[in-house]
């Protein structure tokens, strides 16, 4: 087995450690389907320095100072008790860009299968903010020498991951409930937003987790890009309601879905936004405003 291997086995039997409170190592073995020998053996050397204290208890203080051994480059801001949920946040990550990048694909080719499957995806976006939200509660609980605010923001990141895929719940949902096609102009439109938008949460969440913070001027060149579209999506539907010439309830609800889809595209890119704040909060103490990005556009 590989040190990344064995690493990374390591660090899931240090996750039930911290959040189930195992009594055994047979307990943690039966959950991660190991067996107890190789458990012990991975715990060996945890337990002689103190790091794992029986039965069974994370000393997150001492951790910090083994957390090393896992061959990865711990930020300015990191410490024990985030350095396990900074994971959690890069796997939710990936898991909600699978999701956007399904319910898009699901628009593009009215695939209303393919939509159904993005929206069972959220239930796990749900589970995996939850998981994250206990978590950052757990840390605070038993490592009073951390950081509170630091952790904190742990957590307001996985709400925000939680949010932008509510908002791709609404490019499925069009997909799945709207039959009338979508013009060509609108769609090449539709494209650019999703493209613009994809690449906002990418840059955030690298902003983040890596202590990328000289992305944040790229993310704003693509901020301006998105509410660009914006305007250009709204004229677009604008334009063909006034030149509709059977304008029913279902055609109403037509351009309402279609509206709400461009402005799922947009929040997404404004929820980016906040992260990126959040990642100077986070390493440089640059303060957040108070003020919501989208009425601080109406203010300039």
């Amino acid at each position: 087995m590989t040190n990344r291997a064995k690493n990374s086995t390591l660090k899931a039997v240090l996750e039930v450690i911290l959040y189930d409170n195992p009594a055994t190592q047979d307990e943690i073995a039966d959950k991660l389907g190991l067996t107890r020998r190789y458990v012990t053996k991975l715990l060996q050397p945890m337990i002689k320095e103190g790091v794992v204290r029986r039965a069974y208890i994370l000393d997150l203080k001492k951790f910090d100072e083994f957390s090393e051994m896992f061959d990865e480059e711990k930020t300015s801001r990191e410490h024990a008790g985030t350095f396990l949920i900074k994971d959690m946040l890069r796997d939710m990550a990936k898991h909600i860009c699978r999701q956007f990048d399904m319910s898009f694909e699901a628009l593009s080719q009215y695939d209303a299968e393919m939509a159904e499957e993005a929206l069972k995806l959220d239930y796990i976006s749900n589970n995996m903010h939850e998981k994250i939200r206990s978590s950052v509660e757990t840390v605070i609980s038993i490592n009073p020498y951390s950081e509170f605010s630091k952790t904190m923001i742990m957590g307001e990141v996985g709400y925000d991951l939680e949010r932008i895929a509510d908002h791709t719940c609404h490019i499925a949902n069009f997909a799945l409930h709207e039959s009338d096609p979508i013009s060509e102009e609108m769609r090449e439109i539709l494209k650019s937003m999703y493209k613009t938008s994809r690449k906002m949460v990418n840059q955030s969440m690298e902003s983040f987790l890596d202590e990328r913070l000289e992305l944040k001027d790229k993310v704003m060149d693509y901020e301006e890009k998105i509410h660009e579209l914006q305007r250009k999506a709204l004229n677009n539907i604008a334009t063909q309601m006034a030149e509709d010439d059977v304008m029913d309830k279902d055609r109403s609800n037509y351009y309402l879905s279609l509206s709400r889809v461009v402005k799922a595209f947009e929040r997404i890119g404004d929820i980016s936004i906040e992260i990126i704040d959040t990642s100077g909060e986070f390493y440089r103490n640059i303060p957040r405003t108070t003020t919501p990005e989208r009425f601080r556009r109406m203010n300039l």
